[in-house]
């Protein structure tokens, strides 16, 4: 654990910020702010049919919409509930700001990767595929590239994120129901492989099932809670912007802690910039990549500036994030506080649904991986085992060991696939000059591939 949090430490703070504001400031500036300007299209391409000739030739399909669900399964889990908290009980209220910076900011990151994932996707036996390794072997032509990439994201989200999620599920059951761990372990176990062995339809189905409402009760939730608690609202948000800049604290380091605690736990929230998101963006049926691109900015809002904020209030109005509970314990306090026996049992069930799901889409995110580095069945059904196993160990392990794992994870992720968006971006900033000449014309976007004469565009063919 010392070796991890050394070297993550290291990565985080003289590389990894640097790149995702660095990159953040360099998209949103070449796409004119896409992920302001274009929120009104988003929101309707949301549920937009599709019209690909993929589903003409007999092929089943993963619509826009359950594409972007699976995506916001992965994003929406325990870093809305327990990592906000640990970001607040590390970094302070000031954390919370830095989230909100990251997002309106990493939002335009997430358009570039998915967008790319989309234009350099494969096509499957079941779906398309693709992701961060698919464009840097197939847009870069540096196989080497994306295997590295491949290895990092099955380690970070095919096993390490996963210790997180089990970990923080199985702390508030037993929290809740005064069950033991190795039971709730067991049981989360069990229900993972039941998914996870029923192929990627299976999980959109389920993402696109579960998702919606999970967010939506949690929501509507949070905003009854500052109903009940509008006039303290003003001091609240007051605390927040004060605390970002250190202009109340006695210690030096107290700004950089709250930006660092911030964009970790805001990264591990919404996935800006990661490269996990892509692996689910890649597998939709559209007309035009950007639309996922669009769709992808979208889900970094959905997380950060709603969910996450949701929890960060909750957190502050209680008043308790002073007192030494950290994580899923934290939030559950608030909960507590707030409604009562109520509380802990909806953050129960909260919690069960946003873990569990994102087991299931991070399971998934390392599966298409493995397929890239090696599409055999005996090796899928042998990484789905492994992410059972992987499951039931992060039941047993304290809260501050799986954020040890899950950060170097990040961070390595983050750095190759922000190298890759870079070097690719000039395919996606041409992309969305596309998408707007033909809105412009009155048309419905349908992407050409004959504009990148040049590129291995099989997934467009």
């Amino acid at each position: 654990m010392a070796l991890f949090n050394t070297l993550s430490d290291f990565l985080w703070t003289y590389v990894v910020i640097t790149m995702l504001v660095g990159c953040a400031l360099y998209f949103t500036w070449n796409l004119r702010g896409v992920q302001f300007t274009m929120l009104p299209t988003m929101l309707r391409n949301l549920f937009k049919p599709s019209t690909d000739t993929f589903e003409s030739i007999g092929k089943r399909k993963i619509s826009s919409f359950q594409a972007f669900a699976i995506s916001l399964s992965s994003r929406v889990g325990t870093g809305n509930l327990a990592g906000v908290a640990s970001a607040i009980f590390v970094g302070g209220p000031g954390a919370v700001f830095w989230m909100w910076v990251m997002a309106l900011l990493g939002a335009s990151t997430a358009f570039m990767e998915a967008t790319l994932a989309q234009l350099f996707k494969r096509r499957g036996q079941e779906s398309f595929y693709g992701g961060p390794a698919y464009y840097m072997k197939y847009g870069l032509k540096r196989p080497w590239m994306g295997i590295l990439f491949a290895v990092f994201i099955i380690y970070g989200f095919g096993l390490a994120n996963q210790i997180v999620q089990s970990n923080t599920l199985c702390d508030a059951i037993g929290e809740a129901f005064s069950i033991p761990i190795e039971y709730a372990a067991i049981g989360l176990t069990l229900l993972t492989l039941v998914i996870i062995f029923g192929g990627i339809h299976r999980i959109a189905r389920f993402c696109a099932m579960v998702v919606p409402f999970m967010a939506l009760g949690y929501i509507v939730l949070a905003f009854y809670i500052l109903v009940v608690n509008f006039t303290q609202i003003p001091a609240m948000l007051s605390l927040i912007v004060r605390s970002a800049f250190g202009w109340e604290q006695a210690a030096g380091g107290a700004v950089g802690i709250a930006i660092m605690q911030g964009v970790k736990r805001g990264l591990f929230s919404n996935e800006a910039g990661e490269g996990s998101a892509p692996n689910a963006a890649a597998t939709a049926t559209i007309p035009h990549p950007v639309m996922q691109g669009l769709l992808q900015s979208l889900g970094v809002f959905t997380d950060t500036l709603v969910i996450c904020t949701c929890t960060a209030f909750i957190i502050l109005l209680s008043g308790l994030y002073t007192e030494g509970a950290d994580g899923i314990i934290l939030t559950a306090h608030a909960m507590d506080h707030h409604l009562g026996k109520f509380g802990a049992w909806f953050l129960t069930a909260a919690i069960f649904l946003f873990a569990y799901s994102t087991i299931i889409a991070n399971y998934f995110y390392g599966e298409t991986n493995i397929r890239f580095i090696c599409d055999r069945p005996w090796v899928i059904n042998l990484f789905r085992v492994a992410s059972g196993v992987v499951v039931l160990a992060g039941g047993f392990m304290t809260l501050q060991q799986a954020w040890s794992i899950v950060d170097l994870a990040m961070a390595l992720m983050t750095i190759l696939n922000l190298v890759a968006v870079c070097m690719l971006s000039r395919y996606a900033f041409r992309l969305l000059k596309d998408f707007r000449e033909q809105r412009k014309q009155g048309k419905d976007p349908v992407f050409n591939p004959g504009i990148f004469p040049e590129a291995d565009l099989e997934g467009w063919e």
